[in-house]
């Protein structure tokens, strides 16, 4: 700590409120233009926690080199007058959370080069915005026109509104609007006085990252509880994280296949993710994993039987999914639809602050598991994969290797199971740490994944934050399109995967 900084050494970790440097804001502003110009430090989080004569604006940020996650805030006097300096205007990746905070309390940022609505939440500031009145942005030009997709999709998928300004048919702009949904989640996180509700809530956060967001929750309350877990009950979360993780790649796979018509590819792809989940549900009962994360225990115990059946499931899958690969990627006409198609670059990620597979495809080392380790991830140094093309191909080739080294971990660790079959059951009768901040991060698929708690007086909670790797990632989708044809859009769009429901929270 130099005074203005607070370095919290451990993911989670905890600090007091009162510990937390609160900060002039030109000063503020200052400190987080000198940590993000380094190079090595990404924004986690940046929110407001509300008083009544008083709003506690807080930061952090990770420092990816040192394993450090740094915190810093600054205290502004409630009001509609209020006016701030935009950080995004030095580092653009913050534009996510100042609109957001704009959005929820009229805080203006004067200079803010896109100070749009975010998410349209039921609690926003102004009653009287309407997601119709969405201020697109728009070019004129007589040989310019726009096409619109969207909200309602023809799938399962969630809705969102996306807005292609085209020249014939190259893309000169993309927007994507959400905020359809108003589900209130984090919210119901701060009112819901159910350890067990909260971590159910945690796991429909993202259907299909049930383990990441749980996982992340779980560990948070326990560092708000001082409960500490046994390390087998750490290797068993790491296994059902990693399991997820294989899950969601080979579907993805299977997705991208369906995109450019390669049928034989999508079935394989299927069949091997049904595998997957299959195993997860006769672990747990749940093909997403919902139930296998609870605080302080676990009422499915990794036992004997279902080690074996992972060793052989996984086994099985390991080899049809490499065979799989290996001809999806020798082919020449899905090469010729994957490379260089909506390419983003190093540079540009980073300044989108991009993280988990968007960044890592694109050329930037960005991986909780590597530069903020969680539960047992430190006991073997993950090294994550990273590629620099930023294209479709890459995306997909990323998977690939993903899932290979996935299953390489979960092979490590089964052997580190005693297999006995004893229940280190969960603690639900528990009681937080009261004038407190913890922040817990884990890498889920997508990327990393940020639950934050703020405690006031007796432990209640006054303030749940939640960061889904999407909201993150859903601008570089955009900068994927430009300059590419729209035919591609479906491509680009299930290269990324990215989820409407991790954002419209």
């Amino acid at each position: 700590m130099d005074g203005n900084i607070l370095n919290i050494e451990n993911n989670p970790g905890t600090v007091h409120i009162k510990d937390i440097p609160v900060l002039d804001y030109h000063l503020f502003v200052t400190e987080v233009d000198r940590l993000m110009t380094s190079g090595s430090s990404h924004c986690l989080t940046y929110f407001v926690v509300p008083g009544n004569d008083v709003y506690h604006f807080i930061c952090f940020i990770a420092d990816d080199t040192c394993g450090k996650i740094l915190v810093l805030s600054h205290k502004q006097r409630p009001g509609s007058g209020l006016v701030l300096e935009p950080v995004t205007a030095k580092h653009f990746q913050f534009h996510i959370f100042e609109r957001e905070i704009y959005e929820e309390y009229k805080i203006n940022f004067s200079g803010h080069p896109w100070l749009k609505p975010l998410r349209y939440p039921y609690t926003g500031a102004d009653k009287h915005q309407s997601i119709a009145d969405y201020p697109f942005f728009r070019i004129d030009g007589d040989e310019l026109h726009e096409v619109g997709v969207g909200p309602i999709h023809a799938g399962i998928i969630e809705p969102g509104y996306f807005r292609f300004i085209c020249n014939g048919e190259k893309v000169l702009h993309l927007e994507i609007q959400l905020g359809y949904q108003h589900r209130g989640l984090e919210q119901l996180l701060t009112w819901k006085d159910s350890i067990l509700r909260k971590t159910v809530l945690s796991e429909n956060i993202a259907g299909d990252t049930a383990v990441g967001h749980a996982l992340c929750h779980v560990q948070l309350v326990e560092s708000l509880t001082g409960i500490s877990v046994s390390r087998n009950l750490q290797t068993e979360r790491i296994i059902g994280l990693e399991l997820e993780r294989i899950a969601c790649h080979i579907g993805d796979t299977a997705a991208l296949c369906a995109d450019i018509a390669y049928q034989f590819g999508q079935a394989v792809n299927e069949a091997l993710r049904t595998i997957v989940i299959n195993t997860l549900q006769q672990w747990c009962g749940s093909r997403f994993g919902k139930g296998l994360l609870r605080t302080g225990g676990s009422h499915f115990p990794l036992t004997s039987a279902i080690s074996e059946l992972l060793q052989s499931r996984l086994k099985e899958v390991e080899e049809r999914y490499v065979q799989m690969a290996e001809r999806l990627f020798s082919m020449p006409s899905v090469l010729s639809r994957f490379e260089s198609t909506g390419k983003v670059t190093a540079r540009q990620a980073e300044l989108l602050g991009a993280v988990g597979m968007a960044a890592r495809s694109s050329g930037l080392k960005r991986d909780i598991r590597w530069s903020h380790p969680f539960q047992g991830y430190s006991e073997f140094k993950y090294e994550p994969v990273v590629l620099r093309e930023g294209d479709v191909w890459a995306r997909a080739m990323l998977r690939k290797n993903e899932v290979e080294k996935s299953i390489g971990i979960i092979r490590q660790l089964l052997p580190e199971i005693p297999g006995k079959d004893t229940v280190e059951l969960p603690k639900y009768d528990i009681h937080l740490i009261p004038d407190t901040v913890a922040i817990s991060a884990t890498e889920g698929w997508r990327g990393e994944i940020v639950h934050v708690v703020v405690t006031g007086e007796e432990g209640k909670i006054i303030r749940y934050k939640v960061i889904d790797p999407s909201l993150h990632n859903w601008m570089a989708l955009a900068i994927a399109m430009r300059n590419g044809e729209i035919s591609d859009f479906p491509l680009c769009n299930k290269s990324y995967n990215l989820s409407y429901c991790g954002h419209d929270l």
